[in-house]
């Protein structure tokens, strides 16, 4: 009686949290999508942000989800690969470990903080899509590491071994045996750095994001505007709230399909390497 009263109550917080995500799916749905049309989609905004539409603050958006995760990603996936497969139980692991939770710790507006010390000011990046980009990727940093970390000490030892057997380096088998069998792990990993990046507005405050800048960014050493920005400027000051109100849904309502756009590609990537893996028996 016990048992079956628990997997009701699990149960219950499932369908909860799947219900909550659907509500608000569809809360933002029912406000945003009045708004909607393909001259906001496409259009700069105008008139003090009420009119026109959301253009550069998606491109802007867009440039720094990909360009974070072309630095986070190979430096992060090699840090998690180094400390599983050459720095095994060690104190430099350990010390290694505990700085990078104590990273994973660090409130995003300390990361924009030092962002702009560093990227937009000691290297003398500016205000940049460059300088957001880094510091974002400092961000997603620790998750990708523990991610790899931990999809690689999740394989058996006894594919190491095999490998060696077969006259496999030790490279040639982390790169070749172990990694596409990882992968999917991984790729959770971008996932969840992916959807913290796209939504955070405290670093990019900082290091990249403009007010009202009506163009579309050609360089990397350009400013830009940022979806999360531009709904926190639309949504508290600057323009009249009943104006922009529906804009502010509308602009959340985008910003979630493009983390949703995003997500959906990923989970069709870790979906076709795990039936690689299948297939190969692992």
């Amino acid at each position: 009686m016990a048992e079956r009263l628990l997997f009701a109550l699990l149960r219950l917080i499932t369908l909860s949290v799947i219900g909550l995500l659907l509500f608000i799916i569809a809360f933002l749905c029912y406000h945003g999508l009045q708004v909607i049309s393909w001259e906001f989609l496409t259009q700069v905004p105008k008139e003090g942000m009420l009119k026109g539409g959301i253009l550069p603050a998606i491109v802007g958006t867009l440039y720094l989800m990909v360009f974070s995760m072309v630095f986070a990603v190979p430096i992060g996936v090699l840090s998690g690969i180094y400390m599983s497969e050459f720095a095994r139980n060690s104190r430099w692991k350990r010390f290694i470990t505990l700085m990078t939770n104590n990273l994973a710790g660090i409130p995003s507006i300390v990361f924009g903080l030092f962002g702009m010390a560093l990227f937009v000011l000691a290297m003398g990046f500016g205000d940049s899509i460059l300088a957001g980009s880094l510091t974002l990727a400092l961000l997603s940093l620790p998750v990708i590491i523990r991610t790899t970390e931990e999809a690689f000490a999740a394989i058996p030892m006894t594919l190491r071994e095999a490998s060696y057997a077969l006259g496999a380096t030790r490279l040639q088998t982390i790169f070749y045996v172990l990694l596409p069998i990882a992968l999917p792990r991984i790729l959770t990993g971008v996932i969840l750095s992916v959807g913290r990046v796209a939504g955070e507005t405290a670093p990019i405050l900082f290091t990249v994001a403009a007010y009202y800048l009506p163009k579309i960014p050609t360089s990397l050493l350009d400013p830009t505007m940022a979806l999360p920005y531009h709904l926190y400027v639309v949504a508290t000051s600057g323009t009249d709230l009943q104006k922009g109100k529906p804009i502010a849904f509308g602009t959340a309502l985008v910003l979630m399909a493009i983390v949703l756009s995003f997500n959906l590609i990923a989970n069709l990537l870790r979906y076709r390497y795990e039936r690689k893996n299948r297939r190969r028996g692992f």
